[in-house]
């Protein structure tokens, strides 16, 4: 069997762990690491990949930002940022048809500006939006389809730790990837909203309504989210303006939201140390998978994969973006079977080498940041696609009295909004550049 043809048997086998339930690092590196062993012919000098690799992969100074940000998440889900902000958005919003659903969606955004971590908005979201919800005669199937969508907007509203790693696959500048990433976040949060408003009005049922609340009161609510302004502009901005690295921005984010907690007093000794524990939980996970696709994707290059498949594309003679659409149509598919970081993992090594041989009249810099966000929010629709989008399941595992089935018929309104939003950025490349210098 050829290096090529071991290259190709990979994917499969792969794919076949994944389904039978091993852990995504896991199978990548056994992956990685028998593909290895088989392509030098048996010979025990792939173990020492073992140690060459673990040291590059986690020697990497850019990798510190990930448990920094995670930590942040942590400390403003308990300061009280979460419920802060759905009340403030409940207060302006939630007396229209519709209106506390799109409260919801305005606070998954808000907090996944301090936050980065789509399962964690929706998960933390939930806890207070959901019970409002079903207080205000929404349906089960929609309100959970809500807060799925909405927790989606937690990797792509800066800053996102997914964002981070593609940008040190691809070594592009963290700051500009969360500039760029804004306007599409922006976006994808007014077209919830959107689609909230109509899914109310073709379903009236579905959604109750609220007393309006006076405007002294949404003053109120509007002053208690001060934290999360501060913090968001204090990271990004002291990134994008230069005052600090993003690991440094990423630790002063995290040591203001701690602080926030502290004064709120929700910050105990124990609930300290159970934020620390869940922090080094979570980023032993992220790591591990890092390391088992470190593993893969070096068997992959050593079995020409990459370059065979650039190779073949560009003699395909399909449009570039014939290409782009096949690429993105791709992710949309197994993002509905892995997570995110996983797929951004997998597949930037061997794609973001072929999308940048292709010309769409952009610079090197602005195709690689366009790609990624555009990646990006692919894999996030990947998240709230049945059968098995995985904030589906935290938001059911939340309230298990909706039916599943219910959900689905839902949220398939958010992925058509997804969908549009999509072929919009796909078009107009500059709605996502156009914040960027130069």
């Amino acid at each position: 069997m050829s290096m090529l043809e071991l290259g190709f048997l990979s994917f499969p086998v792969l794919l076949v762990m994944i389904f039978m339930r091993a852990p995504i690092g896991l199978a990548m590196m056994l992956c990685g690491i028998g593909g290895l062993y088989f392509a030098m012919g048996g010979s025990n000098i792939f173990l020492s990949k073992l140690k060459s690799e673990t040291y590059s992969t986690f020697s990497s100074y850019s990798l510190t930002i990930i448990p920094m940000f995670l930590l942040m998440g942590q400390f403003a889900t308990l300061s009280g940022m979460s419920k802060s902000l759905f009340k403030a958005a409940e207060s302006w919003l939630g007396h229209r048809k519709g209106g506390v659903a799109m409260a919801a969606v305005g606070a998954c955004a808000g907090f996944g500006a301090i936050c980065g971590s789509s399962l964690a908005t929706a998960a933390t979201m939930s806890k207070v939006a959901l019970p409002e919800l079903r207080r205000y005669g929404y349906s089960g199937g929609f309100s959970t389809a809500t807060l799925a969508a909405g927790g989606t907007l937690g990797i792509l509203i800066p800053p996102s730790v997914i964002l981070v790693i593609y940008a040190i696959l691809t070594e592009q500048n963290i700051a500009k990837l969360f500039l760029a990433a804004f306007v599409p976040g922006i976006l994808a949060a007014i077209g919830y909203m959107i689609t909230i408003s109509i899914y109310v009005r073709l379903y009236p049922d579905a959604a109750g309504t609220r007393e309006r609340v006076p405007y002294g009161e949404r003053m109120r609510a509007l002053l208690d989210v001060w934290p999360v302004l501060l913090v968001f502009g204090l990271v990004v901005g002291g990134i994008y303006l230069g005052w600090f690295t993003p690991t440094e921005g990423a630790a002063v984010g995290a040591a203001g939201t701690g602080i926030i907690a502290l004064l709120s007093g929700n910050l105990t000794w124990r609930v300290f140390v159970e934020s620390i524990l869940s922090t080094a939980t979570n980023t032993a996970m992220i790591f591990f998978i890092i390391l088992g696709a470190g593993f893969y994707n070096s068997f992959l290059a050593l079995t020409q994969v990459p370059q065979e498949l650039s190779m073949a594309v560009a003699n395909s003679g399909l449009g570039p973006w014939t290409i782009l659409v096949i690429i993105l149509a791709f992710y949309l598919v197994f993002g509905c079977l892995m997570d995110s970081l996983s797929m951004i993992l997998l597949t930037i090594p061997i794609f973001f080498p072929l999308i940048s041989q292709l010309d769409f009249g952009l610079s090197q810099e602005h195709l690689a940041i366009w790609f990624g966000i555009l990646v990006l929010i692919v894999v996030e629709v990947g998240l709230i696609t049945p059968p098995v989008g995985m904030n589906l399941f935290v938001i059911n595992g939340m309230d298990r009295s909706t039916p599943m089935i219910e959900t689905y018929k839902s949220v398939m309104f958010f992925v058509g909004s997804d969908i549009v939003r999509v072929i919009i950025l796909v078009l107009f490349p500059s709605i996502t550049l156009f914040l960027l210098p130069g």
